[in-house]
Parts: structure tokens; C-alpha cells; sequence
């Protein structure tokens, strides 16, 4: 009889493709997987193209400022624990793993209140507040920064790395080259950032384009609706709102890439041996989690960070080609690490707490 595990996580992609990253595994050990979520979050649809059977319950987003929306909130979160306790009782899992995020929550302390096994990852350096009022229902916690470790139980805490998507790695340049147009001839600049959150880089990038072009070409992932239609035609520079299966081939295909500082992210150039540039997101309009895992992997050799406030063209323009011309000890740095894919380290645990 096979095994029952529950994933759960939720409200960014962030919560969500490191659970997907462990299904090709826990398949082949014969797991059978479900899925706890928010009624119609965007978990929802990644979930169920996975082919995993999905169960939604009640949440209430958990503020760390005062707000009227916490109290009316506390109904959803106490519906939330007691759906979240039926599920546990009707599927019996032998573990929960869990990705973080608010729907999380009520699923780790119903799986602990039934005496099931919890597995929490957290994936940045400072805990999100959804894993910090988790953390005492978790049998083991594991991280992707060394920093992270000395601020968790000791008996709990598992320095795992993040769980990559295996076809991640599985890229061809060459397919990269086809699809994008590209001769292959210059060093390739990969920037990725997502939608409204890398504004700035995106207009700091393309204020640099005159100086850029003569040393890479460029493959530019705006996020949705940041379309330079001005642009198109500009030789050697590709812009694309989103790109999902070929996103493996375009990574295959970077020489250096410029980005976010979200922690999934640096985690895959990290398995990916990408040397980087990172500008994270400003403490102003964030709880500063960025800042700080950027900052953990420029003190490891990994990348160069450039703080936003600081991000000008010429000084994108010094970095980048910095950056080009030492590659070598940045992927050397990251071929030293053993933490880069976290896939085989949770796999393990979960077969020995099952």
C-alpha cells in the first residue's frame, strides 16, 4: 500500500514550484500525492496541470502591522485549521511538506495536532511570518543560506539548498539559438525579473542598450505588459513578456544573467552555475528578505549585487561586463557548493520521517 504525503503552500509562484520540483521524485518512490491550498489561489492551476489531486480550504492573510482585516480574518483562519484537520484525518498522510505562505499555516499545526510529521522549507534567509508561526509544529526545517541555520531549533534545522526543476537543467543553447534567432556569436545576457516588481531594471537595461550591444546580445524577460513596442526591431536585443518551456534553453544558452534577488531565483543560477548581477528588491517596498539573500550569496562568490537605489546605466554597463570578464571564478565559486538543488536532501528526509 502505498504512501500518502500532503504538499502545501501557497499565494506565490515561490510557494508553489518547489513543491512541483519534488513530484518526479516522490512518484518514482511510489508516494501518493494531494495537494492542501487556498480555494482559488493561483497554487490552484499549477497544482491541478501537475495532475495532483487538490483540496482547497479557508485562509486569512496574516498582517505583521495593525489592521481591521485581522480580526474579520481570524474566522477564515479558524474554518481553515478545522478543513485543514478533516482533510489530515480523511488522507492520513504518513508527512506534510510544506512550502510556506498563509494557507499553510492551519496545515502544519493540523498535521502536528494529529501527530503527523511536518516538513517546513523556508526559502530566504530571515523566515517569512507564515513559517515562523509554523516552526514549533515542525518536526524539521530546512534552508537554503548557512546564515539561516544558527536562527532555527538546532534539532530542526536542515541546511538543504532549494528544490529544482529537474528539466531546468536539462537545456540546449543550441535550441536557444533556434528559437530566439540569435547567431551565438557574442556573450548572451539573460535578464529576468518578473512584472512590475523589475520596473526599474527594465528601463536601467534598455537606457543601456547603446553600450551593451557591442559586448552581448540580449534576451530581456520583461513581465507581462512591459513590451517596448519601440524596440522590436533593435538588432540583438529580444524582449519577451514571459517565456515558460524554453525557459530552460535560454538559461542553457546565458553567459551572465541580471536579476531579482527572490530566493527561488538565485537558487536555480546557483544549480544552474550562472554567474549573476542581483539587484534586490528595496527595502522600502519590501520586508528587505532580498537584500539579504543577495547579500549571502555575493559573501559566497556566487554573484554581484548592486543595491536599487544605487542602479544607474553606467554603472549596469561597469558591472556587466566585470561580471563577463571574471565568469570563471564565479562559476568555480558555485561548482564548490554542494547545496545547490535541495531535491535529493528533502526526498531523503521525507522517506525517513514517512
Amino acid at each position: 500500500m502505498s504512501k500518502t504525503i500532503i504538499l502545501t503552500g501557497g499565494g506565490t509562484a515561490g510557494h508553489v514550484t518547489p513543491n512541483i520540483a519534488l513530484l518526479p521524485g516522490l512518484r518514482e518512490r511510489g508516494y501518493e500525492v494531494r495537494y492542501i491550498g487556498s480555494y482559488a489561489g493561483m497554487e490552484k492551476g499549477l497544482i491541478e496541470a501537475e495532475g495532483v489531486p487538490y483540496d482547497g480550504i479557508a485562509t486569512g492573510k496574516l498582517r505583521r502591522y495593525f489592521s481591521l482585516k485581522n480580526i474579520t480574518d481570524i474566522g477564515n483562519v479558524v474554518k481553515g485549521l478545522h478543513e485543514a484537520k478533516t482533510l489530515i484525518k480523511k488522507y492520513q498522510p504518513a508527512v506534510v511538506f510544506s512550502k510556506g505562505g498563509f494557507v499553510s499555516v492551519p496545515v502544519v499545526i493540523a498535521a502536528h495536532k494529529c501527530k503527523v510529521p511536518v516538513i517546513i522549507h523556508e526559502s530566504d534567509m530571515t523566515p517569512g511570518l507564515a513559517n515562523k508561526l509554523s516552526f514549533s509544529s515542525a518536526t524539521k526545517i530546512c534552508c537554503n543560506f548557512p546564515e539561516t541555520v544558527a536562527t532555527l531549533p538546532k534539532d530542526k534545522a536542515v541546511l538543504s539548498g532549494s528544490p529544482i526543476r529537474k528539466e531546468l537543467l536539462t537545456g540546449s543553447k543550441e535550441a536557444a539559438l533556434a528559437f530566439t534567432g540569435l547567431s551565438g556569436n557574442k556573450p548572451i545576457l539573460l535578464m529576468i525579473g518578473g512584472s512590475s516588481g523589475a520596473r526599474k531594471l527594465n528601463e536601467v537595461l534598455r537606457a543601456s542598450l547603446d553600450q551593451l550591444l557591442p559586448a552581448f546580445d540580449i534576451i530581456h524577460l520583461c513581465g507581462k505588459g512591459n513590451l517596448d513596442e519601440s524596440l522590436k526591431t533593435r538588432e540583438g536585443y529580444l524582449q519577451y513578456e514571459y517565456i515558460s518551456a524554453e525557459l530552460k534553453d535560454l538559461f542553457a544558452a546565458a553567459d551572465v544573467v541580471f536579476s531579482r534577488a527572490g530566493a527561488n531565483a538565485i537558487c536555480e543560477l546557483l544549480a544552474l552555475k550562472k554567474p549573476n548581477l542581483l539587484v534586490p528588491l528595496s527595502a522600502a517596498v519590501s520586508r528587505g528578505d532580498q537584500i539579504l539573500n543577495a547579500r549571502s550569496f555575493e559573501k559566497q562568490g556566487f554573484s554581484m549585487v548592486i543595491e536599487e537605489e544605487q542602479l544607474t546605466s553606467e554603472g549596469l554597463v561597469e558591472a556587466l561586463n566585470k561580471l563577463y570578464n571574471e565568469r570563471k571564478t564565479y562559476v568555480r565559486n558555485m561548482n564548490a557548493n554542494d547545496q545547490s538543488n535541495g531535491v535529493d536532501v528533502i526526498l531523503s528526509l521525507i522517506d525517513e520521517l514517512a
